[in-house]
């Protein structure tokens, strides 16, 4: 069995993307969950560069160093945290501590070192890009995608939605919808 780690797939287009690279090279996957797939078979070394050259043409990358996968399943958690209504069950670095079995501080201080911004400013850029997806799909108002996303009121959505996009939230579903959001592993 071997475990394979992934860069940038963090949306079940990638999952699929992923299992379908791997069932082409006849490979048996376990499981693939963000940034990760548990394959049957044991790899060995030329397998490994085969996936890593298929996987770079999708736009992945197989991480080896450690410090990388930690920060790859930090991003995997705090996008799960956003995107699983845990932000109005339990505070980011609470779920992170538990989730990684890691000391807060520690994967902080490597969060910042590695990607040049902190754990909490992509928090916020994770929110902001959940907010314009619910703002664009689905039937929410703006009042619900704020109390969703773990806000403390619609004017704290509203004024961080504003500091990152420069609109607020009811212009940005007047104007602009889907065309104007990011994929989430370009963040």
């Amino acid at each position: 069995m071997t475990t394979l780690n992934i860069k940038n797939m963090v949306c079940p287009r990638c999952i699929m993307a992923v299992n379908n690279l791997l069932t082409g090279l006849c490979l048996t996957p376990i499981s693939i969950v963000f940034g990760e797939a548990v394959i049957k078979e044991d790899l060995d070394l030329s397998m490994i560069q085969q996936i890593q050259s298929k996987l770079e043409d999708l736009g992945f990358k197989l991480l080896d160093d450690p410090k990388s996968k930690l920060v790859e399943k930090i991003k995997k958690h705090i996008i799960e945290w956003v995107r699983t209504d845990n932000c109005n069950q339990e505070k980011l670095p609470n779920y992170l501590i538990k989730s990684t079995k890691k000391e807060y501080n520690t994967l902080s201080k490597l969060f910042s070192e590695v990607c040049c911004i902190s754990i909490e400013r992509y928090c916020i850029l994770q929110r902001i890009e959940f907010a314009k997806e619910l703002l664009c799909y689905s039937e929410l108002t703006i009042s619900e995608i704020s109390f969703k996303l773990g806000y403390s009121s619609l004017a704290h959505l509203s004024g961080q939605f504003k500091q990152i996009t420069g609109i607020s939230p009811k212009t940005f579903k007047q104007t602009y919808g889907p065309k104007n959001r990011q994929s989430i592993d370009k963040i």
